[in-house]
């Protein structure tokens, strides 16, 4: 996968903007972390939710994936409930 698989048709402009940058973070490996799980999980987000993402999305990719993959811990105000679903975010791949 390279890219979003979701089309942004139906979303309203905060989700849109949202699955957008998560697909532009800057490193491959967090548009592909972030990505597949705005793909899969942007339209049924509360908008609490959105706002944890949001906040989330700002801390540097290498702060983020480094806490993603277990070498870092975030400051306690990232570590919500939506960071443990990102963390725990598999895509089944189809072509496996």
């Amino acid at each position: 996968m390279t890219g979003s698989t979701r089309s942004s048709r139906g979303l309203d402009d905060r989700r849109k903007r949202l699955l957008f940058r998560c697909w532009h973070r800057g490193t491959r490996e967090m548009d592909l972390i972030l990505g597949r799980f705005a793909d899969a999980t942007i339209g049924e987000l509360s908008d609490h939710e959105l706002g944890e993402l949001e906040h989330l999305i700002e801390v540097p990719d290498p702060d983020l994936y480094a806490a993603l993959t277990g070498d870092k811990v975030l400051p306690a105000e990232y570590e919500t409930a939506l960071f443990a679903r990102i963390k725990a975010f598999r895509v089944a791949d189809p072509s496996a």
